[in-house]
């Protein structure tokens, strides 16, 4: 089984990705988080590019022996074929095409998840992208909008295309990131994009509401009675609650290994060691203290990681609104410090 780290706004940027392969691991790809259309600056030419804070969080140097696939977030052909140009001058070889988004401000623009809402045009813009793109293109997908009978819509489309991987996040847009996921849709998927004899054959990977080793496990078991198969996970939440998360589901990596140039400290050593996951935390922190300007915007990254991460202590609701009411570096850091002395991890 293979292990993702799923993109995550405004959190899984390249300071957390390398803190998180150096002190953990377990994941074989990381994805940033996307690079959207409305970000996109002109340059002295008139040409479309990327701004400096998305260029910083993909430039090679910041992720050594990371491995990552840039996402983009449009649904203007000629916009994500200029981007993928500027991505593949830096070395990349894939790109990922962001269809999963379900927030509102960006469906409303028929981006995200958005546009599976317009199949017609969907399509349209795959054709073009496919046709030209110098990378090659996997897709973020959810299984369609309000309805999941949108779900063979879409996978007609998708079946048209040398798709280098299709991640399914089996949800609709409008199920955001509550209630029950859709193993069946998945496995609808696998059968028919990955059946034997078909000719275009497009790996799949599984994304959602994988928290636990008991929850992979039923997603699994759900998966194969449906005669599909599972080899590849994207876990998002899951990971950012519990960093440890990958390592834990990856038992092959017991012994430790190396994940790119970051070596890892065993499972069984760091599975529930306070000393690493505040290593970790300390790790990210510095970071951000050392490309932000003042506490407040280093505060915002830290406070919007504890809201996940906390969920992973003892008794951590006091604690995490005293992280939350802090407005100085040191008056944070004490209140990280009581979080730490005062409750254990939950593994």
């Amino acid at each position: 089984m293979q292990y993702y780290l799923a993109p995550m706004e405004g959190i899984t940027t390249y300071i957390y990705r390398n803190a998180h392969a150096r002190y953990f691991g377990g994941i074989d790809k990381y994805f940033t988080p996307f690079i959207s259309d409305k970000n996109f600056i002109t340059d002295k030419n008139s040409n479309k590019s990327i701004n400096a804070r998305e260029i910083r969080d993909i430039l090679p140097e910041n992720n050594a022996g990371i491995p990552l696939v840039p996402q983009v977030l449009t649904n203007n052909a000629g916009r994500f074929l200029a981007v993928a140009d500027k991505i593949a001058s830096y070395g990349y070889d894939t790109v990922n095409l962001n269809l999963g988004c379900p927030s509102g401000t960006v469906t409303a623009k028929k981006r995200g998840a958005g546009f599976l809402s317009v199949p017609d045009d969907l399509d349209a813009f795959l054709y073009e992208i496919y046709e030209k793109c110098p990378l090659k293109i996997s897709i973020k997908t959810r299984l369609g909008v309000s309805d999941l009978a949108e779900w063979d819509r879409l996978l007609d489309i998708y079946a048209k295309y040398p798709i280098h991987e299709l991640i399914i996040h089996t949800r609709l847009q409008q199920e955001f990131y509550t209630g029950t996921t859709h193993p069946e849709a998945y496995a609808k998927a696998a059968l028919r994009l990955r059946a034997a004899g078909t000719a275009n054959q497009i790996p799949l990977c599984y994304n959602g509401d994988i928290v636990s080793a008991e929850s992979l496990a039923t997603t699994v078991s759900a998966v194969n009675h449906a005669s599909a198969h599972m080899d590849r996970i994207m876990i998002g939440r899951g990971v950012i609650q519990n960093p440890a998360l990958a390592g834990k589901l990856q038992r092959s990596r017991s012994d430790g290994t190396v994940c790119g140039s970051h070596e890892i400290i065993p499972f069984s050593d760091h599975a529930a060691s306070k000393e690493v996951w505040r290593a970790f935390h300390d790790e990210i922190l510095e970071g951000y203290i050392q490309i932000m300007s003042g506490d407040s915007p280093v505060l915002f990254k830290m406070k919007d990681l504890w809201t996940y991460m906390s969920h992973s202590f003892t008794n951590y609701e006091k604690y995490l609104k005293k992280i939350r009411k802090a407005n100085r570096i040191a008056e944070y850091i004490s209140a990280v410090d009581r979080l730490f002395n005062e409750q254990a991890i939950l593994n």
